[in-house]
């Protein structure tokens, strides 16, 4: 059965058949006071199911976006589409210029301006095939779109300037699209200046584990100049071959469109103005669209050079005017059958994120509760970002780190930098669930603030064994719990009775400690277990009893067994857990 997450208590009771005092009586119980109307977490919907003996399916508001773009086309409806390919890199490293040499391939170089219009994406042409590019502001907001569960890059490309080697934006941009599963390209530019390396890129990226696959590795490098233009034809013709290798990108163009939102602004003059990738579909003008929260007919769409279009195939992107409002990056968009449908799924699933945002307030990604977070997705990985004042200190932390035991718990770090904990570390932490720690650095302001919004765990210190000391901790803190047997009594078996309606019945004399009626048993005959089960009954002169002590006689019934015979050993034990202070040794190598 599916549960809208956010669900107030009257919806609940609704879907489940039951009433509302009895789901508000049964959170009661559980410690937590409710109204009516009040939206419940996930957990407290799952909570009262499984009192119920039912079995829901909590979807959220992006789950039944997934549903909605989940199509089943025939194998043969699908064509293939351009690529869609994503630029990143250091901030000095040519990625603009690397971008506008590539779209001055696409445009009259005597056009009156040139490149009329930019609208954050584009297409290009390479031997009657085509690459769409995305023009974002770099791999923060391509992280933030990750992080809203956009999945719309096909290929990545990593721009290096061949004059400068790898900088810290380098590895982030690399660990970035390693975090988002995207392949890679490294484009290592600036060839053409006199002090070009491109050898120490490769050298200084292989370090990394991005090893050349001229070298022997799974990484295409391609030498180019955004000032002459060398290698631009070799950096497409790769970025063709690497997208057909991973997926050969297809889709179905004799459907309704949909697809995700790049970017969107508030434009003076014209209202709000959308940039939307079509990634199914064919979109129109005079379609009308939904957007996230925003909806709207499209009045008038242009692509990148600023021509009019009339439709948009898969992979296109087109600049869109007539809806409603601004919506957010990574937003998807599909079309609906009119505006008033259209008006009034845009109120509920604005209704609808509201109190999904109120009922599940994302709890903090922290070295403390990490255990349940980890547990609760069967995950025994720790992610963590580490950000230092030198590289030096970056390196030994790190270094430290790798040298904990992780027999059972893997720790991965999945970036490094020095400098202050900025925006770009934290929404890399909130998209991977990763820890940040900060040695001998702060956030910046805005970081700690968006930290804060988006429950990210930042820890800085000072000392690097306190860092480790905290990490260790936490690793431990990940594994089950040994479960350890405690001994709490014995008894012999002086004389057997038999009982019709109940079985066996043993007269025992209590050696040591205490048996307990419940508790867990085995039976012992000649140092042999013969048996393992529950005590199901316990009586001292005719009289039931909770425990018997040691010196004292009983009658004890063991649970589904009566094959006791004189001389055996009741042995009753209790099971506890008790957490683990360190991991398991490590299986011995050959």
């Amino acid at each position: 059965m599916d549960v809208p997450s956010g669900a107030t208590v009257k919806d609940l009771g609704e879907a489940l058949a039951v009433s509302s005092a009895q789901i508000i009586k049964l959170l009661m119980v559980a410690g937590e006071l409710v109204t009516l109307t009040q939206s419940l977490s996930d957990e407290a919907i799952e909570l009262i199911a499984e009192e119920l003996g039912r079995v829901v399916h909590v979807i959220h508001a992006e789950d039944e976006d997934e549903r909605a773009d989940t199509f089943d086309d025939a194998p043969e409806d699908l064509v293939p589409r351009a690529p869609v390919v994503t630029v990143m890199g250091h901030v000095d490293h040519g990625k603009t210029s690397l971008l506008d040499a590539i779209r001055k391939t696409e445009v009259a170089a005597g056009e009156a301006g040139g490149i009329t219009q930019h609208i954050g994406a584009y297409q290009v042409h390479r031997n009657a095939r085509t690459v769409t590019f995305l023009d974002t502001p770099g791999h923060e907001a391509f992280t933030a779109m990750r992080g809203r569960g956009a999945k719309i890059t096909d290929v990545a490309i990593i721009v290096v300037a061949a004059d400068d080697g790898v900088m810290p934006q380098t590895i982030e941009a690399i660990d970035h699209a390693r975090a988002a599963e995207v392949p890679f390209v490294v484009a290592v530019n600036k060839v053409d200046k006199e002090n070009a390396n491109p050898d120490r890129v490769r050298q200084e990226l292989s370090t990394r584990d991005v090893i050349p696959s001229d070298w022997g590795g799974n990484h295409e490098f391609v030498n180019v100049s955004a000032l002459t233009g060398e290698g631009l034809d070799d950096l497409l013709e790769t970025v063709l071959l690497v997208a057909d290798a991973d997926a050969e990108p297809k889709a179905n163009p004799n459907t309704q469109a949909s697809g995700t939102v790049i970017e969107s602004r508030l434009d003076p003059g014209r209202g709000p103005v959308c940039t939307l990738l079509v990634q199914r579909g064919t979109l129109r003008v005079g379609d009308v669209i939904l957007a996230g929260e925003q909806y709207g007919r499209v009045r008038a769409m242009s692509n990148f050079v600023g021509e009019t279009m009339v439709v948009a195939t898969p992979s296109m992107p087109a600049e869109v005017l007539g809806l409603s409002g601004v919506p957010d990056a990574g937003d998807k968009f599909r079309i609906v059958d009119n505006e008033r449908t259209a008006r009034q799924m845009a109120g509920e699933r604005s209704q609808r994120l509201r109190a999904e945002e109120l009922a599940n307030r994302r709890a903090p990604v922290s070295l403390d509760d990490l255990f349940s977070r980890i547990k609760e997705g069967g995950l025994k990985e720790l992610n963590i970002i580490v950000k230092g004042d030198v590289q030096g200190s970056v390196g030994a932390l790190v270094d430290a780190l790798e040298k904990v035991e992780q027999t059972e718990v893997r720790l991965r770090i999945i970036h490094t930098g020095v400098g202050a904990i900025t925006e770009s570390d934290v929404n890399l932490a909130a998209a991977s669930q990763a820890i940040i720690i900060g040695f001998n650095v702060r956030p910046r302001p805005e970081a700690k603030l968006l930290s804060d919004r988006e429950g990210v765990d930042i820890r800085t210190y000072r000392v690097i064994y306190r860092a480790i000391e905290d990490v260790r901790d936490a690793l431990v803190g990940l594994l089950e719990p040994d479960i350890v047997e405690d001994i709490i009594g014995q008894a012999e078996v002086r004389t057997t009775f038999r009982a019709s309606r109940l079985g066996t019945i043993a007269g025992c004399y209590i050696l040591d400690g205490t048996i307990r009626r419940g508790s867990q048993a085995r039976l012992l005959r000649d140092g042999t277990v013969v048996h393992e089960g529950r005590i199901g009954s316990l009586r001292r002169f005719n009289e039931d009893a909770r425990e018997v002590q040691q010196g004292f006689e009983c009658g004890i019934l063991l649970d589904d067994y009566n094959d006791v015979k004189d001389g055996d050993i009741i042995e009753a034990f209790e099971l506890r857990e008790v957490a683990r202070t360190a991991q398991s040794a490590a299986e011995p190598t050959e």
